[in-house]
């Protein structure tokens, strides 16, 4: 039996991993810092729970012992509180605990990794983007996001270990932090309250996070290596993605586009091509 450590398992998509990981016949360790998170109390018999208060102040040392016996390595946490992340400093401490994890990893003898990077890695401006499109990050959080990739996708294989590298797109659903737009959306139209927004002609590519969830799974446990999109390859408008869940309040009319500006900085397109 592989065994599997996962780290942000309580996350918007860890917790999508996680779950379906749980319906494989394999060990899985969870680094964790929430002792009192259900999902994980009420699953203790299936999981092995590591807390730490903060993974990502851990040095390789911690990493080594935590990692023995470890086959598989899924990296998914990092700093993404809405609003901030993009420019925090603190990517900076994720990029650096994230060299620490793999240092140990590597120590401990790992076989496969498998890390998760971000749609704006990409040079945003193609708009329709492949895994061989250029990297031209424009934000911290793309750019730490970019350093780990180029360190990994180097050394990782120098030494035998298998890299994985998925990066995703624009994702919703379940767990997802009720600032971002799809439960802004619900919440507000729920309730019969307008919602004011910009044009809503920017086009992106959504995809379901429970989705995203398995084909995430789907890499950890496969064989595919280097860098993959997860995403829908579908393009659709922001203001046909708000329209679908308008519809499903019957509230079209509560929807105000163009009562926000739009972002000047903001890609007209982005939009992956799947290579799963």
């Amino acid at each position: 039996m592989k065994n599997i450590l996962i780290t942000g398992a309580t996350g918007f998509v860890g917790h999508q991993v996680l779950s379906n990981l749980m319906k494989t016949k394999k060990k899985i360790h969870v680094i964790t810092r929430n002792e009192n998170d259900c999902f994980l109390r009420d699953n203790k018999s299936k999981i092995e729970l590591i807390y730490t208060d903060d993974l990502f102040r851990q040095n390789a040392d911690w990493w080594a012992v935590q990692c023995r016996g470890i086959d598989t390595v899924v990296h998914i946490a990092w700093y993404a509180e809405p609003g901030k992340y993009l420019e925090s400093i603190k990517n900076i401490d994720c990029l650096i605990g994230s060299l620490n994890l793999t240092k140990g990893a590597i120590r401990a003898g790992i076989r496969r990794f498998v890390g998760i990077g971000t749609c704006l890695e990409y040079d945003l401006n193609y708009g329709d983007l492949s895994v061989n499109t250029p990297l031209k990050p424009t934000t911290p959080y793309a750019a730490a996001k970019v350093g780990l990739y180029n360190i990994l996708s180097q050394y990782l294989p120098s030494v035998s270990i298998e890299f994985s590298w998925c990066r995703l797109f624009y994702l919703y659903g379940e767990g997802e932090d009720k600032r971002r737009l799809f439960p802004y959306l619900h919440n507000r139209l729920s309730k019969g309250e307008y919602v004011e927004l910009t044009s809503g002609d920017q086009i992106r590519d959504y995809l379901d996070v429970s989705v995203a969830g398995k084909a995430i799974t789907e890499v950890a446990l496969g064989k595919q290596q280097g860098p993959i999109n997860i995403c829908s390859g579908n393009p659709i408008t922001i203001k046909k993605f708000a329209e679908q869940i308008a519809d499903i309040y019957n509230g079209r009319n509560l929807l105000r586009f163009g009562h926000r500006p739009d972002n000047s900085q903001d890609p007209p397109r982005i939009v992956g091509i799947p290579n799963l």
